[in-house]
């Protein structure tokens, strides 16, 4: 496994490099101190999993994170030493998947990085059945293919996730928990942030507007369910 940590602290980044020894002795663990390092290391390196301090002396992590989103789609555990939501919400919306606060036990972190992991390697699988379609909407369950007007939808594990589940419970409302333990895991089923970060990303892709007969359908309080609509949308919102 190779590991890259963007962190100009050494004592962080020789706490990762521990922390992955002890969990995965054949881990290869590189740093780079400053952001434009961190992006040079990811073109040239490779990395598997990628530890990002959001605090560095030349460009900022949120910066750094949304260049790599550019060209590659590794996994990001962002490093913070402040404690305001606002920094793990926007950390989220710019591709991050996960996210620590400083100061961090080697125990938090293997947790976490574990969960990452476990989310990037196992999808979920495919399943028999016919298609699922709804209006423009089309799930190949079988190929995992989502299509929208017929156009291909590049959907992350965590989002097909989250639309295998809410279409095969259609107009049965899942709760914020049962959604996150099912795509994240139980160790996450209070982080709501990660929840609604991504159903609005879900969203986007799929054009589906919040404000007028959505398919996904927020159960404020609650959760969310998915209802069928046979009419045509647009997709002027989709990345």
């Amino acid at each position: 496994m190779r590991v890259l940590v963007i962190d100009d602290e050494p004592d962080v980044v020789e706490i990762v490099r521990l922390t992955f020894n002890l969990r995965w002795p054949e881990a290869e663990v590189f740093s780079a101190s400053t952001g434009e390092e961190g992006v040079l290391g990811v073109e040239q390196q490779s990395p598997e999993i990628i530890i990002l301090d959001i605090g560095l002396p030349d460009i900022d992590g949120f910066e750094v994170l949304e260049r790599i989103r550019h060209f590659s789609d590794v996994p990001v555990v962002m490093l913070s030493a402040r404690h305001e939501e606002v920094d793990k919400v926007k950390g989220l919306e710019l591709g991050a998947d996960d996210y620590v606060t400083k100061p961090f036990s080697h125990i938090e972190l293997l947790a976490r990085v574990r969960a990452v992991l476990r989310r990037t390697e196992s999808q979920v699988p495919a399943s028999e059945g016919p298609p699922y379609e709804a209006g423009p909407l089309r799930i190949d369950y079988a190929s995992r293919d989502v299509t929208v007007g017929g156009e291909p939808v590049k959907l992350t594990p965590i989002e097909y996730g989250l639309l295998y589940h809410l279409t095969r419970n259609e107009n049965r409302v899942l709760t914020f928990r049962t959604l996150l333990a099912k795509v994240w895991g139980r160790e996450y089923m209070d982080e709501t942030d990660y929840l609604k970060v991504h159903i609005q990303h879900l969203r986007r892709k799929l054009g589906d507007d919040p404000h007028n007969e959505p398919m996904i359908v927020n159960e404020r309080g609650v959760g969310y369910k998915f209802v069928r609509r046979d009419r045509n949308t647009t997709r002027s919102g989709r990345k």
